[in-house]
């Protein structure tokens, strides 16, 4: 008994030592980034936008090409945490970049795009972007989080990533800038991870601007006055560079549902989880608005649930993607690209539009 009560004290005091130790990793390891970083625009090109004339902007959420349709992912209720091998993640880019191509953005906008990670194969998806764009956008890329090795699921755990936020633009970029958002200060930050939106400044003929900013707002934070303060101050940076007389265009993953009725427009249930909640429309600077027209009519989801692999008419749906547009820039027409989320647990949305004088 005792042989065995020394050998259970030892396996005990050397699982509390590996916990100890790996929870002392992830504190130390954990850091954000300085509230505002300059970006540098790469493959940068030489025109101007001009006013009056019809543009097209996507944005996109990739997923860090880890899911299929075949897939669902464990902080959903699902099973898996990572892709299932390089070839896989490498096919989902290159669906990704065949769609964006076929949609012929002159802007466009990425979220979830790993520069290496576990969950993504160590995979530079920021380099397949900015090779295949490279001859016609320039790109900007902005980090939106790199998290230390998180070790969950035990079965597979998820590890480390370091992830961000792409923009490509057919015109040139006079400069760019990485903004940090609010996020939670307890230890619930090594779970919902760091956040941020970036600013792409473009050239206009008109010697004003149009700033295009790409935000991924947090998925799974339980607590609503985070996203509520992430809001606030995307909103407040949006209406000051209106107010000094730019152009704004907001596109991303919003994390909060974009039509009222989704529900009915997609047949499907009403679950309250984290990222369904109401976008918040009344919160808008003045004049600002999210266009929605032909959505409901169309009623093509922007995200699927991860829950299960995809089902159509049984996994639960929603639109959270979209943009948000300054009062002077107009509306010409929207879609979803319906690609029966062949490439990404999103769609990407897609929006026409002009800048009036």
């Amino acid at each position: 008994m005792k042989r065995w009560l020394k050998w259970l004290l030892g396996f005990l005091g050397l699982f509390l030592l590996v916990v100890g130790g790996y929870l002392i990793y992830v504190l130390t390891a954990y850091y954000r980034l300085p509230a505002k970083m300059s970006l540098q625009p790469v493959a940068n090109q030489t025109t101007k936008v001009k006013t009056n004339q019809t543009y097209t902007v996507q944005t996109y959420n990739i997923g860090y090409g880890a899911y299929t349709p075949k897939d669902s992912f464990f902080m959903d209720g699902g099973t898996e945490s990572k892709a299932r091998s390089v070839a896989a993640v490498k096919g989902n880019l290159t669906g990704v970049i065949k769609t964006t191509r076929a949609n012929q953005p002159d802007f466009a906008f990425f979220q979830e795009v790993d520069r290496w990670g576990q969950r993504s194969r160590n995979v530079d998806e920021v380099a397949m972007l900015t090779t295949a764009f490279a001859k016609t956008h320039a790109r900007v890329y902005g980090q939106n989080y790199d998290t230390p090795y998180l070790f969950y699921p035990v079965t597979d755990p998820i590890g480390a990533a370091k992830s961000g936020l792409v923009t490509l633009s057919r015109q040139k970029v006079i400069s760019a800038q990485r903004y940090t958002l609010p996020i939670a200060t307890d230890l619930t930050k090594l779970t919902d991870l760091d956040r941020a939106f970036t600013v792409t400044k473009v050239a206009v003929t008109n010697d004003r601007t149009l700033q295009l900013i790409n935000v991924h707002l947090s998925a799974f934070t339980k607590d609503q006055s985070i996203q509520k303060a992430q809001f606030k101050k995307l909103f407040s940076y949006a209406q000051t560079a209106y107010q000094n007389g730019d152009y704004v265009i907001i596109g991303g993953d919003y994390n909060h549902r974009l039509i009222k009725n989704s529900a009915t427009v997609f047949k499907t249930s009403q679950p309250n989880l984290t990222w369904t909640h109401l976008f918040p429309f009344t919160d808008l600077p003045k004049g600002f608005k999210v266009p929605t027209q032909g959505l409901t009519q169309a009623a093509i989801p922007s995200v699927r649930g991860m829950d299960q692999p995809y089902t159509k008419g049984k996994t639960f749906v929603t639109l959270v993607d979209g943009f948000i547009l300054s009062p002077n820039v107009q509306a010409k027409s929207l879609h979803i690209t319906d690609t029966q989320f062949q490439y990404s647990d999103h769609n990407p949305a897609v929006l026409k539009f002009k800048l009036q004088k």
